[in-house]
């Protein structure tokens, strides 16, 4: 079902009023990571409430608990809930979205104040601003989409369920806890679900998203005498934490990023060829990398295996040294404990647990061999499961629809690098089919400085969304 001409010409008419909305929201200052913006989080979650409220849907605002921040308890952002429509007859989609930023401060390097969007003066259409693509303009673009139905009269194709947060920048605390008390109160009766809180793979070309890898991250603490030594007087008497440290580190990963801990390759899902097929269909060339990291220094010049090192394969990556001298000049002190930070990003099949047990293993036996008298641990800090979704369920070929008929496009199929936590929450625990389908590009630099979203993706996007509820109404379940 093509989408309500109505809908998409009152969209076009009305993008000063959706500009307009986007400033309004970008100007409250929503770091949900630092305690002097508690109020600004509390802000924007009653201007979500307040615009939801207008447009006719039932909301909710519900407290999920308290957390420490900067050594002072206070509570958490409140999760948002609102409905539009229970008509049994029609099928009911659940949106999620997050009202937090990162924090921004225009000494970081900010082209303009980061909590006022600003259109660039050279005419590009772009709109900098924090939040403006992450995530405010997606979840603005579900408001600017029941208002338009609202003020035309006529009635959404489906029923919308809605959980927007103000946590997810600051790890969506208790969020996994509130799904789980609500899957069989408001999250029941839920079809499918969407997020919009990714973005494409480059400036061109539209995408839907289906899978993330997970994140394991680990510290190697090694201990060794009781204080910090000048190296004059103690070098080449004694076991040096950092040295065994180092020499620890060197075994983890090759330069041409082979991870070298037994097991865990063997446990990667075979490639099929459907997968195989969505990789080679990609609109991507090496120049799109090469310009995102500044410089030709992949490990493939071919896409297809960038492509999966980037979205299917496992990654180890050396983060930092905790403890080692850093600054500038020219100290000699033998440190007495360092820790080694790494992380794995995870695919299907490399689950934590077993991930883990492999990784403490292997770092064990290979101190071992080092005959230190040192002492070394190996421990998770944090971890998160992969995901991946069914890029054939009716849900894609909805989005599919739906993005050929606004950009005349077929979007290609992507799997994100990183991580959402929440996104995997959502699947377990509703047992959902989760949609990512992105409103923002992959120039638009969330979480950086000079974050923006283009007038076009931003008003295109809103249209996506709206149309991909048509297709959604339309489309069989099997």
């Amino acid at each position: 079902m093509a989408a309500n001409p109505q809908f998409l010409t009152y969209v076009d008419d009305h993008k000063d009023d959706y500009i307009k909305r986007l400033s309004d929201a970008v100007a409250i200052a929503s770091v949900s990571g630092n305690l002097s913006y508690v109020k600004d989080v509390e802000a924007m979650g009653e201007y979500l409430v307040q615009q939801l409220t207008a447009l006719g849907a039932t909301v909710e605002k519900r407290g999920i608990g308290k957390h420490t921040l900067e050594g002072k308890e206070v509570d958490l952002p409140p999760v948002i809930i609102g409905q539009v429509g229970n008509d049994p007859k029609k099928k009911t989609l659940l949106v999620y979205g997050h009202y937090d930023v990162q924090p921004a401060l225009k000494e970081d390097g900010w082209l303009y104040p980061p909590f006022e969007l600003t259109p660039d003066p050279k005419g590009s259409g772009k709109l900098y601003g924090r939040g403006a693509t992450d995530d405010k303009g997606p979840v603005l673009g579900w408001i600017n989409v029941l208002e338009a139905h609202k003020n035309l009269g006529i009635e959404l194709p489906v029923n919308l369920k809605m959980c927007f947060e103000g946590m997810e920048e600051n790890g969506s605390v208790n969020l996994d806890k509130f799904i789980e008390s609500e899957k069989d109160e408001f999250f029941s009766g839920v079809d499918c679900m969407c997020i919009s809180d990714n973005y494409w793979l480059d400036t061109k070309t539209p995408c839907l998203t289906y899978g993330l890898r997970g994140i394991n991250y680990y510290e190697i603490k090694i201990n060794g005498p009781d204080r910090d030594l000048h190296s004059g007087v103690f070098g080449g008497t004694v076991h040096e934490p950092m040295t065994d440290l180092i020499a620890l580190m060197s075994k983890l990963v090759t330069p041409s990023g082979e991870i070298l801990i037994p097991g865990v390759k063997e446990m990667i899902a075979p490639l099929t060829d459907d997968e195989k097929a969505k990789f080679e269909a990609i609109h991507f060339s090496m120049s799109d990398i090469h310009g995102a990291v500044g410089g030709d220094v992949t490990i493939s010049n071919d896409t297809v295996k960038t492509l999966m090192g980037r979205m299917r394969n496992p990654s180890l990556s050396l983060h930092g040294i905790e403890g080692a001298f850093s600054a500038p000049g020219s100290k000699t002190v033998i440190p007495c404990q360092v820790k080694g930070k790494f992380s794995i990003r995870l695919v299907p099949n490399l689950t934590v647990a077993g991930v883990t047990e492999h990784v403490v293993k292997y770092v064990k036996e290979e101190f071992a061999k080092l005959g230190s008298k040192n002492t070394c641990d190996v421990y998770l800090t944090h971890g998160g499961e992969p995901w991946i979704a069914d890029p054939n369920h009716y849900s894609y070929r909805a989005a599919h629809k739906a993005t050929e008929a606004v950009y005349g496009q077929t979007p290609d199929y992507t799997r994100e690098g990183g991580s959402i936590p929440v996104t995997l929450d959502f699947a377990n625990i509703l047992n959902l089919n989760v949609l990512l389908l992105p409103v923002g590009r992959g120039d638009d630099g969330a979480h950086s400085t000079n974050e923006k979203i283009d007038t076009s993706n931003y008003i295109n996007g809103t249209k996506l969304l709206g149309s991909y509820m048509y297709e959604l109404a339309a489309i069989s379940k099997d």
